[in-house]
């Protein structure tokens, strides 16, 4: 395969997720030393926070551990549930005010958003209706814009709301139609390739016709195979991941040289953040298929991690 031109402005990384953790504490997930030791390990600079509270929550004590293992923090993560409107703000920023404060001290200048699931991804409970009102769509665009204002402003962080399976944010239809909705100087996108591809969306397609609004990756496939029986049979994200529908590249959907050929023509700098959903998984799973995995990405060019 041929690299792509030099030099790279994709900065590559990886995160919890991608070690089998989902949750703050979780007794069938490695403790978060264990992530550190091995992500560093494994070649990888960049990492994301993860749930909040798996890896420590002190600014000092994380800049340390992050520190003598070579590491930088890229973003940290939050789920939202804003299409239920100005009733919960209160609530979502309560919960996003700590999760910026840490992503803030670590250096890092992204907020992933996932929206909330409209079934449970533990049980596939169905908690709500998966087709969104269009007054639901009025207000999950337009609290997401202010999400992305108070974020900014108070601690100056970029959001980059990340299409999800199970969520409301999920189809090529969908996507395009927050996007169409949301102002672009608060609102980017985290785009999921593995994600996107288990709704059925064409990542490269995406990066070509919405380009200015791409402000973050996470990479991942899905197996195809698996995927076509989790349609066929309505399963749940949570169980569907438990079967091994994402899978470890390249042996899935969508291919990411093509992907990533397409973000690096965009001309401007992006995470890359490795991940595979994974939970549960065996301990020692999780470090041979990072190690392999960042192989693959320097075959493809991607051999530093840029600058910051």
């Amino acid at each position: 395969m041929t690299p792509m031109t030099p030099p790279s402005r994709i900065r590559i990384g990886s995160a919890p997720d991608s070690w089998g953790v989902w949750f703050p504490e979780d007794p069938r997930q490695v403790p978060w030393q264990r992530f550190l030791d091995e992500v560093a390990e494994a070649g990888y600079e960049w990492i994301e926070l993860g749930p909040y509270g798996y890896l420590p929550t002190d600014p000092a004590r994380l800049t340390d551990e992050t520190d003598r293992r070579g590491l930088k923090v890229s973003a940290g993560t939050v789920f939202t549930g804003l299409h239920h409107g100005p009733a919960v703000w209160e609530e979502t920023w309560a919960q996003v005010s700590p999760v910026a404060s840490l992503t803030r001290a670590m250096g890092a200048g992204h907020l992933v958003v996932i929206p909330s699931f409209w079934r449970d991804d533990r049980t596939g409970a169905v908690l709500e209706d998966r087709t969104l009102t269009p007054a639901q769509w009025r207000e999950l665009t337009t609290q997401t814009e202010r999400l992305g204002h108070e974020v900014r402003e108070r601690y100056g962080l970029r959001i980059v709301v990340h299409p999800h399976a199970d969520t409301h944010i999920d189809s090529e239809e969908n996507v395009n139609r927050f996007l169409d909705a949301t102002d672009p100087a608060l609102v980017s996108l985290c785009l999921d390739t593995g994600h996107y591809a288990y709704c059925g969306g064409d990542s490269v397609k995406l990066i070509e016709t919405y380009g200015e609004r791409i402000g973050y990756l996470h990479l991942k496939q899905v197996d195809p195979g698996i995927l076509a029986e989790v349609r066929r049979h309505e399963v749940p994200f949570g169980p569907a991941v438990a079967r091994g529908v994402m899978c470890e590249p390249p042996t899935g959907i969508p291919a990411l040289e093509p992907v990533l050929a397409a973000a690096q023509r965009l001309d401007v700098e992006l995470f890359a953040i490795v991940e595979q959903d994974m939970y549960p998984c065996p301990p020692d799973k999780p470090l041979p298929i990072a190690r392999r995995t960042r192989q693959l990405l320097n075959g493809y060019g991607l051999r530093s991690c840029g600058p910051r």
